[in-house]
């Protein structure tokens, strides 16, 4: 019998330079820190969160969102594994302001795209991983 799922509970991307991604993604997304290494963690508390190997979790609703900072390439979409990574907005209007965001930041992403029963803004993290923003159509 197959596993019975509801949700996922987290995702946990690879990344280079944990000082520069954190920046990109709380900048970007603003999303609220659940779990991080405090700076002056003592032996026990450093124990405690080994499971976080330097990085950071953020909620992202009901999810979890994590940095790993253990890689020493570049993402390629085209290996096996990840694909890209998509979060759901509630409207066409939520991906402009998202856009303009981006562009504040100074951040390259494509136009907002009408894929049918959505529309869709693709954009890229400091290495390199496929990030999406999608709304479906109302």
């Amino acid at each position: 019998m197959p596993a019975t799922t509801a949700a996922f509970s987290h995702v946990r991307l690879t990344v280079t330079d944990i000082t520069r991604s954190r920046a990109f993604y709380e900048s970007v997304f603003g999303w609220p820190v659940a779990f991080e290494m405090p700076p002056d963690a003592d032996e026990a508390t450093r124990e405690r969160f080994a499971f976080l190997f330097g990085g950071v979790l953020y909620h992202v609703g009901e999810q979890l969102l994590g940095l790993r900072p253990v890689a020493t390439d570049r993402f390629d979409e085209n290996r096996v594994g990840l694909d890209h990574l998509s979060f759901a907005v509630a409207s066409r209007a939520d991906l402009d302001a998202a856009a303009a965001v981006l562009d504040e930041l100074g951040i390259a992403h494509e136009p907002v795209k009408d894929i049918g029963e959505a529309h869709i803004l693709e954009f890229r993290d400091p290495d390199h991983i496929a990030l999406e923003l999608f709304a479906p159509k109302g």
